[in-house]
């Protein structure tokens, strides 16, 4: 499909192709292992086992790559899988990385405790400063690694500044969009060498698939990286990448609604005495407000703030919600509300991105508004 649609286009129709044999709009799950060969080293569609390929993760991964303005998207089983390939594609041991002092705390374990003990070295730098990020930067870096919005402050980056620096000094930026997701944000475009999601998140958009994914333009890395997914094998099954895709085409105006219902939440917030400090790019006062209105189209639907209480009011604001529910994860369409320091984020309890005790998370769901705005009324009591 031509990439001069329009995003809303390109999410329903990019890798969608009618069923050749029955004609189904909707690409049939295959639920298959193996495939028959015509003759020994005669493929079908280059299909032999489904760990190397799947057309129905084939389906996916075409529409991750259209809609990320990529030349190849690869779907795995987790968004953690899709890391872990590409740390093991990018490095050897002695490399140095450079990641957030903001990131999600699963990342953060993945360098601390697993790549580390493969050799695998890394700095954290404020990535919002680019002055940080490139005095960060060693002999043996290979990778600048960003998130934008991040994971759980909402910290906002200037993509195509820390693309300048990784390019002038020869490595890879690697950028999670996750909590933007591609309606809102396109890394590629602002000059990232590689884009990561958790699809389990905003493309999955319904907390009932667990995936991940990699988006790059550069076709030798591409295969670089598509040789390790094959090798490793931690690539999205068949109902997954489906449910993946399926959700993908409504994530527009999923989104669309997301942000609304956040703006509105945020307002709330800024307004409460409860309420010490309000973390969303939305609002003027946030420090990254003005690189993000550049670089996205719109500010997401995730909002954090910090309860005047300390930790234990945090918490039982977690406890009183109603429609916002006490979980882990984000991007459904349901509400979630979390305390990070217990949750997504213990982790990173005692490094140096450890998250403020007194921190909630919220993921605003496309529920009415006015309803979520009555429940953290309540809740904030």
């Amino acid at each position: 499909m031509s990439d001069q649609h329009s995003f809303e286009t390109l999410a329903i129709h990019a890798g969608n192709t009618a069923d050749p044999l029955t004609g189904a709009v909707v690409p049939p799950i295959y639920q298959v292992s193996t495939y028959k060969q015509d003759g020994v080293g005669g493929l079908r569609g280059g299909y032999e086992y489904s760990r190397s390929a799947n057309p129905t993760r084939t389906a996916l991964e075409e529409n991750l790559a259209a809609l990320e303005g990529g030349r190849r998207g690869l779907a795995f089983a987790s968004g953690l899988a899709a890391e872990d390939c590409l740390l093991r594609t990018l490095l050897t041991p002695g490399d140095h990385v450079v990641i957030p002092n903001d990131a999600y705390g699963g990342t953060f374990r993945l360098f601390a405790k697993v790549a580390s003990r493969w050799g695998v070295e890394f700095s954290v730098a404020d990535t919002s400063d680019v002055a940080a990020v490139r005095d960060a930067l060693t002999p043996r870096t290979k990778a600048i690694w960003v998130e934008t919005p991040s994971n759980p402050l909402l910290g906002i980056t200037d993509i195509a500044a820390v693309a300048q620096v990784a390019r002038q000094a020869g490595v890879r930026l690697v950028v999670d969009n996750t909590f933007a997701s591609p309606y809102l944000q396109q890394p590629l475009a602002l000059g990232a060498d590689v884009v990561v999601h958790s699809t389990t998140k905003y493309m999955g958009g319904h907390s009932d698939v667990v995936g991940g994914a990699l988006v790059v333009s550069d076709p030798e890395l591409a295969e670089e990286l598509a040789y390790h997914q094959n090798a490793m094998g931690a690539v999205a099954g068949p109902f997954d990448a489906w449910l993946v895709l399926r959700g993908i085409k409504t994530l527009a105006v999923r989104m669309d609604r997301h942000t609304e219902n956040a703006t509105k939440v945020a307002d709330l917030l800024t307004r409460h005495p409860k309420v010490s400090q309000v973390l969303y790019p939305g609002l003027p006062e946030h420090p990254g407000h003005e690189v993000a209105a550049k670089q996205m189209k719109a500010f997401g639907g995730m909002v954090s703030f910090r309860v005047a209480g300390g930790e234990e009011a945090a918490v039982e604001v977690c406890d009183r919600a109603k429609l916002f529910t006490l979980g882990e994860s984000l991007g459904g369409v349901e509400s979630l509300i979390e305390h990070p320091g217990r949750m997504t984020h213990a982790s990173v309890a005692g490094s140096l991105l450890e998250v403020p005790a007194d921190l909630v998370r919220l993921s605003v769901g496309i529920e009415n508004g006015d309803d979520l705005i009555a429940d953290l009324t309540q809740a904030l009591g």
